[in-house]
């Protein structure tokens, strides 16, 4: 129990100390020993529970509770006087009335509440522990020399580095919090915390864009607030509990409706349809921003919760009718978020539908619940965390040498930018290409969908083309073969190169190690909550040996390639001395471009965002009617 407090505690306390310690030297050191610490903790909290199964902690009392009252209660009010300020009423109000709810709920029964296991360790928690150890102190990490170039682009943004630390690793205290919580009271408590350290790294810059975007986000994650507030108060008052763990355990008249309330909440911190616009709209924070937001933290804590609630959907009576619509929300997201990434040039907006969209398919296998699903769910989230860190902050640093983040920018970028680009390139692999894991993962869920709802498969099938046809176009962009332009050199600090490689080796280390995940930590999990477990056959893991060599021979072929003798092309027209251009029409000398189809009249945002909106809409409005 004590790594548990001390990975919930230090990046507190870390927090705190880089707020006050100012100077960039001591910062420096602060956070390269703490991403140190951060990382040896969680290993070190794996191989004390590796093999113990689920054990939980009581370690609570009325005090602790009162303490976490009464910064919540602090924290409303920061909300409600920044939201006034900004003549932001709707976010006031909302955060009025949860406040409201939270000050009765501790009035008339704060001193009967009491959880028998308010904290917990299981396989599933050591998972999340590693993705937020792990991925998150090396993008805070990345962030040193981040920042530094950021402010040097962006000279009219107040230099609030320090803030912006302190926020991360505040962050990353909450994560901990919320995947070793058992009490859904500390657990909302957490996850509060991460909507408000959004609203804050998302309102960095303080401009007119980034204010609007952060309370867009601090509403929707509101909201969702408002259902877990609301989930918590009616477990209580009608089966006297508040512990995560016991819900597969009560009865359906209990459980169905505080677990709808409860699924809205993990939809909205996921950015599921119709939620999805505040995760788009945080793209305008700096890039470790939307890193964490994807990767790590935030959005993966709603995911969490769904998962968390998959053995509710599969074994309580009316479960999995819930389940049904919940996996249908997911369903939607899936495929109307896959088809509009199609349409986007901004790298930043691809990998963020790409992220939107592969959130809704864990959801999907979650909301099914079996035993089969809930492998490839889990399977799809470690994946998904690190190919998702390592592409953010390869497009940052990219944006910061080119001066732009469009893709069509990147023609070339393995010539200009190799060690990057072989980054991007696994990164990219790692979500769409055999015998990487996230593939293999949507083959687990397609194969569990076909027996489980073939209905469902039609929507994963359809989202997973699209899937292959944005990642393939971008991918054909980086490993495009162009000439070097003259005097361009690539300026990339010690802490990001560091970051990149280690997020590239470790994306490809998970690949090698896709069946001991699963032989070691995965299937123990589901064997415990399913008396059953998924295990890849025989076949399959014989063909993902065969097919390993890829995973090494390609970044290697690309990364120590020979300097290419570069030829002129016939252009079908008079060449000129240099080799990418030709004189066209009335003379005019024009330049090799090629670029690549968007299909923005067929998949645009405009045509398909109103579809996703209203289809979730009515299947949430289903949901609830299921829950009551």
């Amino acid at each position: 129990m004590n790594t548990v407090l001390f990975l919930i505690l230090f990046p507190v306390i870390v927090a705190i100390l880089l707020l006050v310690l100012r100077q960039l030297a001591v910062r420096k050191f602060i956070v390269v020993a703490s991403t140190i610490v951060l990382i040896v903790a969680s290993i070190f909290l794996v191989v004390q529970y590796f093999n113990t199964g689920a054990v939980f902690f009581e370690f609570g009392s009325y005090a602790i509770n009162l303490g976490i009252f009464i910064i919540e209660v602090i924290l409303a009010a920061i909300i409600i006087f920044i939201s006034i300020k900004h003549k932001q009423f709707l976010a006031a109000l909302l955060m009025l009335i949860g406040a409201a709810a939270t000050i009765w709920f501790e009035i008339a029964h704060g001193e009967e509440v009491h959880a028998a296991n308010n904290l917990f360790v299981d396989n599933l928690s050591l998972i999340m522990t590693i993705i937020i150890g792990v991925i998150g102190g090396l993008i805070a990490l990345f962030s040193l020399g981040y920042m530094e170039d950021y402010h040097h682009h962006h000279p009219n943004v107040k230099n609030r580095v320090p803030f912006f630390f302190f926020i991360v690793y505040v962050f990353l205290g909450a994560m901990f919090g919320v995947v070793f919580a058992n009490n859904l009271m500390w657990l909302f408590f957490f996850w509060e915390i991460t909507t408000f350290c959004s609203f804050f790294l998302i309102g960095y810059g303080r401009d007119e864009v980034a204010i609007k975007n952060a309370f867009n986000a601090l509403k929707m994650n509101l909201l969702g607030g408002l259902g877990f507030s609301a989930a918590i108060i009616f477990l209580f008052t009608n089966a006297n509990t508040i512990e995560l763990n016991q819900l597969p355990g009560l009865a359906s008249a209990v459980v169905l409706l505080p677990v709808a309330l409860l699924s809205f909440a993990g939809m909205t911190k996921s950015a599921q349809m119709p939620f999805s616009s505040w995760l788009l709209g945080a793209m305008v924070a700096p890039t470790p921003v939307s890193a964490l937001l994807h990767s790590s933290t935030m959005v993966k804590a709603g995911v969490y919760l769904i998962i968390r609630l998959s053995p509710v959907f599969a074994f309580v009576d009316g479960g999995a009718l819930l389940g049904l619509f919940v996996s249908m929300v997911g369903a939607v997201t899936f495929l109307i978020t896959a088809f509009m990434a199609i349409s986007q040039t901004d790298a930043k907006r691809v990998l963020a539908y790409s992220t939107i969209s592969n959130l809704g398919l864990i959801i999907v296998c979650a909301g099914i619940g079996s035993y089969q699903l809930v492998w490839a769910a889990i399977m799809i989230v470690i994946f998904h965390a690190v190919a998702k860190a390592l592409l953010f902050l390869s497009v940052g640093t990219v944006e910061h040498n080119l001066g732009d983040r469009v893709i069509e920018s990147m023609d070339g970028l393995i010539t200009k930018m190799p060690v990057v680009a072989v980054g991007m390139v696994i990164g990219i692999a790692g979500m769409f290409l055999a015998p990487f894991g996230m593939l293999i993962s949507k083959w687990a869920a397609l194969e569990g969908l076909v027996t489980a709802n073939p209905i469902l498969t039609v929507f994963v099938a359809f989202g997973s083309a699209a899937t292959l046809f944005f990642w393939t176009k971008w991918l054909g962009k980086i490993i495009m073969i162009k000439e070097k332009p003259a005097g361009f050199e690539a300026k990339i600090p010690t802490s990001e190169k560091f970051t990149l490689t280690t997020l590239a080796i470790l994306t490809v280390v998970a690949c090698l190690g896709f069946s001991l995940i699963s032989k070691y930590s995965l299937e123990p999990f589901i064997f415990a909550n399913y008396g059953n477990t998924y295990m890849l056959s025989q076949s399959n893991v014989a063909i993902l040996v065969m097919m390993m060599a890829f995973v090494i021979v390609l970044p290697l072929s690309l990364l120590f390639h020979k300097d290419i003798n570069y030829r002129p092309q016939y252009l079908a027209g008079t060449n000129t001395g240099e080799k990418e251009k030709f004189y066209g029409s009335l003379g005019l000398t024009r330049e090799i471009t090629l670029r690549s189809f968007y299909l923005s009249n067929i998949f645009g945002e405009e045509k398909l965002f109103k579809l996703g909106v209203i289809s979730s809409i009515l299947l949430i409005i289903i949901m609830f009617g299921v829950g009551m």
